[in-house]
């Protein structure tokens, strides 16, 4: 997403009411420090700009501990309220099996909905 040059945070903030918090959970900055370390190139600054963004006051981060699969772990973070946003194809496949609502890139220029995002 960052390497295509889209604002995610401003379009997530668009498309989501202003009730919604941004949070992401430590599992995942974990998960991009790991990879950080194994890419190089364009990967690794799109690594290093994702974990500004994430680490930025714009987003909560949540501390969870690793005690499963990244994508379960997530899967059991989220409710049927909430908006989980991924590009990873099985675990949107995952998420929609179990009623999350997923927020992913689409066409490499905006973010799509797929599911309800409460608005009450």
């Amino acid at each position: 997403m960052i390497q295509l040059g889209i604002d995610v945070v401003e379009e997530l903030k668009l498309l989501l009411p202003s009730y919604y918090d941004l949070v992401v959970p430590s599992i995942v900055i974990d998960e991009l420090v790991s990879l950080k370390k194994k890419v190089k190139g364009k990967d690794k600054i799109a690594c290093s700009i994702a974990l500004q963004i994430a680490q930025s006051d714009n987003f909560i981060i949540e501390h969870i501990d690793k005690t499963d699969h990244v994508d379960n772990l997530l899967l059991n973070l989220c409710t049927d309220v909430d908006v989980l946003c991924t590009n990873d194809k099985i675990l949107r496949k995952r998420a929609k099996k179990r009623g999350i609502t997923v927020v992913y890139l689409r066409q490499h220029r905006f973010l799509e909905v797929d599911g309800y995002i409460n608005t009450s």
